[in-house]
């Protein structure tokens, strides 16, 4: 005999049931939401994969193309071919994707290694030319004097391996009482990005500067190459004369070179367009007529994903090598 449902119950037993619907239903939601992204992560963990894969390949392809071009042209490296910043695309063989591959000049820049002098193995001490012609540079791209000279002093203090500080002070004490304090480098400069942390320097500074710098795994001087310095990157001629040679006359010497570049460095300081001027014999000996060292900027898109790289190339010895990777952009 069925009991009779009281009035106040009647619909809680469907309303039981809608619940439990509603809690199955919105649990299977949130289970196949979760398939959904684990299935994305995983295409595009492959996708970024097989990127990388390729941009090897097509890294390998590119230090082939240099060693060919050192080889044909063993003792002086021009703009000839158009090589130089030019962009290439490589198909993906099975047709997902491209690389876009960019070789260009990787020692015209600033090295900002070069503000000493010496092995980080043992001792690197203040060059005075390297900071010369890093305040040069900035002031070539309009810093105030002042503060371009106490900026590059700090910089040599952060690199170079002693703890006396130079005429900008800018030693372990200078950066040990901020809200979080630090300690200088005291050793070679792995990125050109370390320079946000040198007393002085501000983003927009340095965002300023950066496309002119480089960190080459060596303090040498800037190797940079007459014959690949293009006219808009005379600020780098400049630096090397600061204050005696101005950036629209630096300009003016590169838009003269000649066709297939200059022979050799005397022929360059004789043009009668640096005379007067007052170049100390380290500099002079500074500038190169052959690159060594390469940059290559790879972009590989795969599918929905991106893979940046940018690589330095050592050229200096046969077969070439690479010495340094950075992803992103």
């Amino acid at each position: 005999m069925k009991r009779p449902v009281p009035k106040g119950e009647r619909g809680a037993a469907l309303l039981a049931v809608l619940l439990l619907v509603a809690v199955t239903g919105a649990i299977a939601a949130a289970a196949l939401e979760g398939l959904r992204l684990s299935r994305a992560a995983a295409e595009n963990a492959t996708a970024l994969d097989q990127a990388r894969f390729f941009a090897n390949g097509v890294e390998q392809l590119a230090m082939l193309t240099i060693d060919d071009m050192m080889s044909r042209s063993p003792d002086r490296t021009t703009l000839d071919g158009g090589w130089n910043g030019a962009a290439r695309l490589i198909p993906m063989p099975d047709g997902s994707g491209e690389a876009e591959v960019r070789v260009s000049d990787g020692g015209n820049c600033f090295n900002v290694n070069s503000l000493v002098e010496g092995d980080p193995r043992t001792i690197l001490s203040r060059r005075p030319s390297g900071v010369s012609q890093f305040a040069g540079l900035m002031m070539a791209l309009e810093v105030p004097e002042a503060e371009a000279r106490r900026i590059a002093e700090a910089a040599a203090d952060w690199v170079d391996s002693d703890s006396d500080p130079g005429p900008a002070s800018a030693e372990d004490a200078a950066y040990a009482t901020g809200d979080s304090p630090y300690r200088t480098g005291n050793t070679l400069f792995a990125d050109p990005g370390e320079l946000r942390a040198v007393a002085g320097m501000t983003p927009p500074l340095y965002r300023r500067l950066r496309p002119w710098l480089c960190a080459l795994p060596t303090s040498d001087l800037s190797p940079i190459n007459l014959n690949t310095l293009t006219p808009g990157q005379a600020p780098l001629l400049a630096m090397l004369a600061p204050g005696q040679l101005g950036v629209e006359r630096a300009r003016r010497v590169l838009a003269a070179r000649p066709s297939n570049g200059w022979g050799n460095q005397v022929a360059f300081w004789r043009i009668e367009a640096l005379n007067g001027l007052n170049v100390p014999l380290d500099v002079q000996l500074q500038p190169q007529l052959k690159t060594v060292w390469f940059r290559l900027d790879l972009k590989v898109r795969a599918g929905r994903s991106q893979f940046d790289e940018q690589v330095l190339v050592d050229a200096r010895l046969q077969p070439s090598r690479v010495v340094a990777r950075r992803w992103g952009g």
